[in-house]
């Protein structure tokens, strides 16, 4: 669930300074996440964006640890 609300944060900081971000450092301290992002303001010639993100949903919610020991987090989102 925490990965959802960090990513609708994400969404409204996008749609709010009008940025994209590109590089996320993110640490979980005491059951509460901890990060510094990265990113850009949007030029619509450069970036052309297709669609904006709406937000996070928990359909196919997944935070799992891979045999490398990577970690994979996903989700659906709304557009």
């Amino acid at each position: 669930m925490l990965l959802v609300d960090w990513l609708n944060v994400l969404v409204y900081e996008m749609a709010t300074r009008s940025m994209l971000f590109s590089r996320f450092e993110v640490q979980l301290q005491d059951h509460h996440l901890v990060a510094q992002v990265w990113g850009e303001a949007i030029e619509v010639t450069r970036h052309h964006p297709a669609t904006e993100v709406k937000g996070a949903t928990y359909t196919a919610l997944k935070v799992a640890q891979q045999p490398d020991g990577s970690w994979l987090a996903q989700c659906v989102v709304d557009v």
